[in-house]
C-alpha cells in the first residue's frame, strides 16, 4: 500500500501540554526570548495550523534546528541523531514516495521485520507516524534529527543519482553555456534553496567566520573557517555547482551572467534569533567561480579588552596611547589577524559625548552609534585619500582609517595626527618594528613620523582552548623552550596545557580565539632611532630593552595561564 501524496496535508497544532514543555526548555537555556517565542505563537495560531510551532521556529530564524533537536529530545526523552547516524541507501522500499518524506521532513534510519525508526524533526505531529504505519503494517517509533541533517540526507539518499546525472552532464558543457535564464532557474529550484541555506544554518551552528565554496574538475567543496582553521565540510554533487553559485550571488544582489571578473556583494539574514551580515566575494577560476562568504554577526561582537586578550601591561600601555590627545596608534598584522576588531574596540572606549569620531573604512563591519562611518567606494572616486582630505573639515577628535594603502592616505594620516587629531589606522607587516620602516620606504619623512607616532601594535590570532576538556601537563626538562618559559616567570616544572576536546568545542579542543600582541611604544629612545633611520631590527632590540614583549612572548605567558597551547603560539607566531 503507497501513501497517498498530500501537499497540502494540515501540519495540525501541538497539544498544550507540548508547548509549554517547549517553551519552559527553550526559555530555561537561553536559546529564544520570550517576545519572540509569544510572536511565533501568535504567526502558527493565525495560519490555522498551516505550518506548525517548531517549523515556524525554526524557518523565522528564532531557533537554529540543532538547538531545537536538542531541546526537543530532552523534552521528549527522545535520541537525538548525529549525522553519521543516517542510512546509506534508502529504507522502507517504495513504500513511501520521496516527495511525501521530503514534505514531512521525515526519514526512515532503521527498520527490523517488525518495526521502523523514523527521525523527525517534530515528534508533535503524529501524521506522518500514522501514514508510514498504514503503509507498512509495521509499529513506528521515533528519534529526533536536526533540520538541515534530515534534508541533508534526504536530498543524499533520493536526489544524489539525479544530481549525479545531471553533473555528469554538465561536466561535457562549458560553464559558460548556461545562459542567464538557465542559470536563474537552476538556482530558484527548490533543493537548491534548501541547500544553500543548509550551507549557512551549518557554518552558524559551527561558529564559523568564513564559508568557501570552491568548485574542482570532479567536486565541489564546501569549507569552513573555524576559530581561523579551515575545516572540509560533505560536499554536494558537482553538477549543482553552477546553480548553488547563482543561488549565493543572487542572495548578493551579483550579476549571475558575469563570471569572468570578480564581484563584491552582502546578504543580510537571521538566524537563531540574530541578524548576521553576510560579505560575498567571488573571483573566476578554471573550473567555475570560487566564492567565499564572511559571516559576521553585529550583535555578539563584545568590543573590550579583556575579551581580546589584552590584559595587565598590555592593556596600560594601550589605554595610556588612547588617551593623548593626538598622535597616531598603527595596527599591524596579515588579514585575519583581529586588526579591525581591535580597532573598534579601540574606538567604542573613545565614544564619548565629548568626542566626535569619524572612519573611513572598506567596508564597514560593525555599525557603532555614535560614531559617523564612512564606506569607501571606489566605482565614485571615493576613496581613502579623498574622504580623508574632507572629513578633516568635520572638525573631529578621533579619525579612523581603515587601511593605510598608498603614500597618499599616510601622509593625510600623518598631517592629521600633526594638527591635533587622534589617528588610528592599519598596516601590513609582520612585527610591529617593521611598520616603522615601512612608512618610511613608502615615503613618509623621518621628522614627520618623529613627531606623530605614539605606539605600534602587531598581532595575531591563537586558538582559545576549551576550558572544558583542556589537560594539563608539564613541560619537557632541557628544553630550550622551558629556558624560554623560565624567563617570563615559570616555575622549574612549568605547567602547560593541551588540547583534548569534547562535544562543546566539536572535537577540536579549542573554542574561540585571542589575540597575541607586542605593543611598541614610541619613547625618546625609538624617535631617536627613527630619526637616524634604523634597521628594523634596532628599533626591536631597544624597545625590548625598554620592556616590550614579543608575540611570542606574550603568547607563552598566555599558554602557561591556560588560555592557548603552545603549538598554536608557535603557529602564528613563526617562532620556536
Amino acid at each position: 500500500m503507497e501513501v497517498v501524496d498530500q501537499t497540502n496535508q494540515p501540519q495540525g497544532q501541538p497539544d498544550q501540554g507540548f508547548e509549554a514543555r517547549l517553551k519552559a526548555e527553550l526559555l530555561t537555556s537561553s536559546s529564544i526570548k520570550e517576545m519572540d517565542y509569544a510572536r511565533a505563537v501568535r504567526v502558527a495560531r493565525d495560519t490555522a495550523g498551516e505550518e506548525s510551532l517548531v517549523s515556524l521556529l525554526i524557518r523565522l530564524g528564532m531557533v537554529s534546528d540543532r538547538i531545537m533537536a536538542e531541546s526537543l529530545a530532552r523534552v521528549e526523552s527522545l535520541r537525538l541523531l548525529k549525522p553519521e547516524d543516517y542510512p546509506l541507501e534508502p529504507l522502507v522500499g517504495q513504500s513511501l514516495p520521496a516527495r511525501f518524506l521530503k514534505d514531512q521532513k521525515v526519514v526512515p534510519v532503521g527498520e527490523t521485520a517488525d518495526q521502523i525508526v523514523l527521525a523527525v524533526v517534530d515528534p508533535s505531529l503524529d501524521y506522518p507516524v500514522r501514514a508510514l504505519e498504514l503503509a507498512t503494517g509495521k509499529t513506528v517509533s521515533c528519534c529526533i534529527g536536526a533540520q538541515s541533517e534530515i534534508l541533508a540526507a534526504l536530498e543524499k539518499l533520493y536526489d544524489g543519482k539525479q544530481a549525479a546525472g545531471a553533473g555528469e552532464q554538465a561536466d561535457n558543457e562549458a560553464l559558460a553555456d548556461y545562459d542567464v535564464e538557465q542559470l536563474r532557474d537552476m538556482a530558484s529550484e527548490a533543493p537548491v534553496i534548501r541547500l544553500v541555506n543548509q550551507i549557512i544554518q551549518r557554518a552558524v551552528d559551527s561558529r564559523a567566520s568564513d564559508i568557501h565554496v570552491e568548485p574542482f574538475e570532479n567536486i565541489l567543496k564546501i569549507r569552513y573557517r573555524i576559530d581561523g582553521v579551515l575545516r572540509d565540510e560533505p560536499s554536494p554533487a558537482q553538477g549543482m555547482a553552477a546553480a548553488v553559485i547563482s543561488r549565493i550571488k543572487i542572495m548578493a544582489d551579483l550579476d549571475i551572467a558575469e563570471r569572468r571578473l570578480p564581484q563584491d556583494g552582502r546578504i543580510n539574514v537571521r538566524m537563531q534569533g540574530q541578524e548576521f551580515d553576510i560579505r560575498v566575494s567571488t573571483v573566476p577560476t578554471m573550473y567555475g567561480e570560487s566564492l567565499v562568504m564572511r559571516l559576521l554577526q553585529r550583535e555578539s561582537v563584545t568590543l573590550d579588552f579583556d575579551s581580546l586578550g589584552v590584559d595587565g601591561d598590555a592593556q596600560k600601555t594601550l589605554e595610556h596611547a588612547l588617551a593623548l590627545p593626538y598622535g597616531m596608534i598603527i595596527v599591524t598584522g596579515p588579514t585575519g589577524s583581529g586588526k579591525t576588531t581591535t580597532l573598534y574596540t579601540a574606538l567604542n572606549s573613545l565614544n564619548t559625548e565629548q568626542r566626535k569620531v569619524i572612519t573611513v573604512e572598506d567596508p564597514v563591519e560593525y555599525n557603532l552609534e555614535g560614531i559617523n562611518q564612512i564606506q569607501v567606494n571606489a566605482a565614485i572616486g571615493l576613496n581613502f585619500a579623498g574622504a580623508l582630505r574632507s572629513i578633516v573639515r568635520q572638525d573631529p577628535d578621533v579619525i579612523m582609517v581603515g587601511e593605510m594603502r598608498d603614500l597618499e592616505t599616510a601622509k593625510i594620516c600623518v598631517q592629521s595626527a600633526l594638527t591635533g587629531h587622534l589617528v588610528l589606522s592599519t598596516l601590513h607587516t609582520n612585527e610591529a618594528a617593521g611598520s616603522v620602516t615601512r612608512l618610511m620606504e613608502m615615503g613618509i619623512e623621518d621628522y614627520l613620523l618623529n613627531s606623530t607616532l605614539n605606539l605600534v601594535i602587531a598581532q595575531r590570532l591563537v586558538r582559545r582552548l576549551c576550558v572544558d576538556c583542556r589537560e594539563p601537563y608539564t613541560a619537557n626538562e632541557g628544553q630550550m623552550l622551558e629556558f624560554r618559559l623560565r624567563e617570563l616567570g615559570a616555575d622549574d616544572a612549568p605547567q602547560l596545557y593541551r588540547a583534548k576536546g569534547c562535544a562543546n568545542c566539536g572535537g577540536t579542543g579549542y573554542r574561540g580565539r585571542l589575540s597575541i600582541m607586542e605593543l611598541l611604544r614610541v619613547s625618546d629612545k625609538i624617535r631617536e632611532l627613527i630619526l637616524k633611520h634604523a634597521a628594523a631590527v634596532d628599533i626591536e632590540r631597544a624597545a625590548r630593552s625598554e620592556g616590550m614583549k614579543t608575540m611570542f612572548e606574550d603568547g607563552c605567558v598566555k599558554a602557561l595561564q591556560g588560555l592557548t597551547t603552545l603549538e598554536e603560539v608557535v603557529r602564528v607566531s613563526q617562532e620556536s
